[in-house]
């Protein structure tokens, strides 16, 4: 689990980094009041979020394809 998405997991509910710094999390969770009205508050960080956690799941997962000898074809 990258560390990005657990900080946002706890910035969402309120346990994170202080209020005066912005964070992921703290943008959802701010942004669910205004979902009606603004969508755009909780689409972009969330996108930024997700689009981390899958580059570095991908990342993770060509390293140990390319690192390990088991899966080589030899």
């Amino acid at each position: 689990m990258a560390l990005q998405e657990l900080e946002a997991r706890a910035s969402f509910l309120g346990l994170g980094v202080q209020p005066t710094i912005p964070s992921w999390g703290s943008m959802l969770a701010d942004a669910r009041d205004y979902l009606a009205v603004a969508w755009w508050m909780g689409i972009f960080p969330g996108l930024a979020l997700m689009l981390t956690v899958l580059t570095i799941n991908l990342l993770g997962d060509w390293l140990r394809d390319y690192l390990d000898p088991t899966l080589r074809n030899i």
